[in-house]
């Protein structure tokens, strides 16, 4: 559970930043997201392959700008 206690001489806009930006690192929306609708084990799979895929051809194009070719 995220909380923010609100300091002393702080305004409540720097206060309510702070909790959005813990929020954001903890990962609390994106897991609010991810659980809203059911996803079936075999889209979850494609879904995971897909990623998995995108990352290889980013990785592969990453190391072709450094090495120049």
């Amino acid at each position: 559970m995220t909380k923010v206690t609100v300091r002393d001489g702080e305004t409540v806009d720097r206060a309510i930043k702070r909790f959005k930006r813990k929020v954001e690192q903890a990962g609390i929306l994106k897991e609010v997201r991810k659980r809203e609708h059911y996803l079936k084990p075999s889209v979850k799979a494609k879904l995971k392959a897909r990623a998995a895929e995108a990352r290889a051809r980013k990785r592969e194009k990453r190391l072709l700008l450094n090495t120049g070719v």
